[in-house]
């Protein structure tokens, strides 16, 4: 069995944690190189928590104690050292300002690659197989991450039927309500994250349908509600979030369910390019 990193065990008792428990963890996540190095009291000191606080969560996250927790942060952080460390050196800043091209190329090269560390093939995996078993897929995406859920929509609209996608500014309650067990919501959300992605995260586990967040970090605001959370940017410092990322997972995710489904995904296309003929669609 592949050992859980530091950072989904936090995502999987983040709810039950109390409110000074919540703040190590998002200290810890956030300074890997202090957790792995300082002691309890240094930790909590940092936090603004008591060092008793430190040491009860490393219990509540199924630690022996806090040493225990800080030989799985220093093992996590030489791991995450390792693999960035051509990653930082790609993306250090020039002030030559005829080179912001290369910069900004050198940037989304590191960002893709550091997916290609984080991402974890069993969740994909699992979200490709819900993806293709569900009877509904709704699709949520408010403001600035409306675009990736339409070009999922999109996409997908092209391998199956049933699928919805919310507005750029709110959702229908009544599609929501048609969810059940058997059906999957996709949600986008990255900063600044919209109040309405969790209204509708909310609706969707109301209606025990299988919620899928496509968001930056695992300790978003919908991260921690999701089923699934597939991040793209877990530890890339930046302004914006990059589009090419979640394009990318999108792919990955399109290219799984073309080879896992692929009989359905022919009769689907078939029938959409006589549709397309018919309607005299495309110049040709």
């Amino acid at each position: 069995m592949v050992e859980k990193q530091l950072n989904e065990l936090i995502k999987e008792s983040f709810p039950s944690l109390s409110p000074g428990q919540k703040k190590v963890a998002e200290f810890i996540k956030s300074h890997m190189d202090e957790g792995a190095l300082h002691t309890a009291y240094q930790i909590g000191k940092r936090a603004g928590v008591s060092e008793t606080t430190v040491i009860r969560l490393a219990y509540t996250l199924g630690f022996t104690g806090f040493s225990d927790l800080q030989e799985k942060i220093r093992k996590d952080w030489l791991e995450d050292k390792h693999s960035y460390t051509k990653e930082v050196s790609a993306t250090a800043e020039t002030s030559d300002e005829n080179q912001l091209f290369e910069r900004v190329i050198e940037h989304e090269k590191s960002i893709l690659q550091q997916l290609l560390q984080q991402i974890r093939p069993e969740e994909l995996s699992k979200t490709i197989d819900c993806i293709i078993r569900a009877d509904r897929v709704y699709i949520g995406g408010f403001g600035s991450s409306y675009a990736a859920a339409y070009w999922l929509f999109y996409s997908l609209r092209q391998f199956r039927e049933n699928i919805y996608l919310s507005s750029p500014n709110g959702f229908m309650p009544e599609e929501v309500s048609e969810l059940s067990e058997h059906s999957i919501m996709m949600v986008f959300a990255f900063p600044r994250y919209r109040k309405e992605t969790l209204k509708l995260v909310n609706l969707a586990k109301k209606q025990k349908a299988t919620v899928v967040a496509i968001t930056n970090r695992q300790l978003s605001p919908v991260g921690q509600l999701a089923d699934i959370t597939l991040t793209t940017e877990e530890h890339i410092e930046s302004s914006h979030n990059s589009i090419a990322s979640v394009i990318s997972l999108l792919e990955v995710l399109m290219a799984g369910i073309q080879k896992e489904d692929k009989d359905r995904i022919s009769r689907r296309q078939q029938k959409l390019e006589q549709l397309y003929a018919d309607q005299g669609l495309f110049i040709e």
